[in-house]
């Protein structure tokens, strides 16, 4: 009996131990033949664990993207509009009708938009919602920047003045207005509370912005240039770089130093408060690396479709029967703010109006204070005259929204009404705008 057993315990370890042929002198020839065998002699030492292992492995990440893909590109109704990108992208190749391509490329970018902020909501569980907000403002952004360069490099420096300032606008009265709104409607048995400080620092580097593109527009009209349009550019390049400091203090200042400034309002309630949100108790869907990828996919593919968009303005122009001065600086903004705008809604209906303000006024805000003084120092790399007049009627504008929206603020507080007015106030401005002739042309 005992010899039984250690045949079977030598058969599933090591057929070539000579304590078994010992023990089993009847199976003596067979297993020195199967010792002897090449193949037997080189799968006994591994057959037992280690093809298992790498199959286990591969199969989980096969089971990983799966659930990554079905989750960000199939669970959300939404994404049915998905094909609408690449029907404008063939019909820009095939056909000349620009305004059906920039009406495809308008649908297609909406569910990029809304899968974008999903993304950046799952990134912020694992990185809070400071940098949270700040990675999807960034983000959202890099539509507007490409853009910019883009045109920037073909020379129409005017279209990329109004385009980034059609975005700062968009962001502060559209986007905020419609999170204001939803959130206030979704809770509407309270006012909803932010981070007060954070808003109130965010406000003046948005007054700050105010001033650079302020005094060199009113250096250009009122004509005390000492060298005339020299002046202009040099001090437009000056305030660009003091700006471009200020904002890299700022990242400093809001992520190193004053981390503490900027935590939530949930996280500061004293402990006997209780939070029945259940926003509070929700985890992450995907991972923190997927939630970085698919951020960088959507990003690329947002940014592509964009330039067909663009492509396509003048003969939407044409088609539609509206100025380019109009879509550059109401329409455009609209579409390269989806991203902030799905996001900030989503943030505020789930009672986070931090991350909503951080989408929001921190893209403004990031715009304002990098992507304008930046594409002013990429244009004089270029050689290309950027500079920061914007034109009194524009600059009048941003400088009245920034004192709207920061006396709005100030409160600490947000309900529906004082959404309905930040939306108000923005058919205000594109009424405004779509009124006014761009007077670039005659200047010059």
């Amino acid at each position: 009996m005992m010899i039984i057993l250690v045949r079977v315990k030598s058969r599933s370890v090591d057929f070539c131990n000579p304590l078994f042929m010992l023990t089993s002198p009847e199976n003596a020839d067979e297993e020195t033949a199967a010792c002897l065998s090449p193949a037997s002699t080189k799968t006994s030492a591994f057959d037992v664990s280690q093809p298992s292992i790498p199959r286990r492995t591969s199969d989980g990440v096969r089971r990983r993207l799966k659930r990554s893909i079905f989750i960000v590109l199939f669970k959300a109704k939404i994404n049915l509009l998905l094909p609408c990108g690449p029907a404008a992208i063939l019909l820009h190749h095939l056909t000349q009708k620009h305004g059906w391509v920039f009406i495809l490329s308008l649908i297609g970018i909406t569910p990029l938009a809304e899968r974008l902020g999903y993304a950046t909501e799952q990134l912020a569980y694992y990185t809070g919602p400071t940098v949270g907000g700040l990675l999807n403002a960034t983000f959202g952004n890099a539509t507007e920047m490409i853009i910019s360069i883009y045109a920037l490099k073909n020379g129409m420096i005017r279209v990329v003045q109004q385009s980034l300032l059609g975005s700062i606008l968009s962001n502060m009265l559209l986007v905020l207005g419609c999170a204001f709104l939803a959130g206030g409607i979704v809770h509407h048995r309270k006012d909803q509370v932010f981070n007060k400080a954070a808003a109130v620092v965010n406000s003046g580097l948005l007054l700050m912005a105010v001033m650079g593109l302020m005094f060199p527009a009113v250096l250009h009209f009122t004509g005390s240039e000492v060298e005339y349009g020299k002046s202009e550019i040099a001090l437009s390049r000056f305030s660009s770089c003091i700006m471009l400091v200020a904002y890299a203090s700022y990242l400093f200042f809001q992520l190193k130093s004053h981390r503490s400034a900027y935590n939530p309002i949930e996280e500061v309630q004293e402990e006997g408060t209780t939070n029945d949100d259940p926003c509070e108790d929700e985890e992450p869907e995907i991972s923190l690396w997927e939630a970085i990828v698919w951020l960088a996919i959507l990003t690329v593919w947002i940014s592509v479709l964009s330039g067909y968009l663009v492509d396509a303005i003048q003969g939407a122009s044409e088609s539609l029967n509206m100025p380019v001065a109009f879509i550059s600086v109401i329409l455009l903004p609209i579409v390269g703010n989806a991203a902030e705008h799905a996001s900030a809604v989503m943030f505020a209906m789930k009672n986070k109006l931090d991350i909503t303000l951080g989408v929001a006024i921190g893209s403004s805000t990031q715009i304002s204070m990098f992507v304008i003084p930046f594409c002013v120092v990429i244009g004089w790399i270029m050689g290309k005259e950027m500079d920061l007049n914007f034109q009194l009627f524009e600059t009048a504008t941003l400088f009245l929204t920034v004192l709207v929206v920061a006396f709005l603020l100030q409160e600490g507080t947000a309900n529906y009404f004082k959404g309905l007015m930040l939306i108000l106030s923005y058919l205000i401005v594109a009424a405004s705008f779509f009124v006014h002739k761009d007077p670039s042309k005659d200047d010059d």
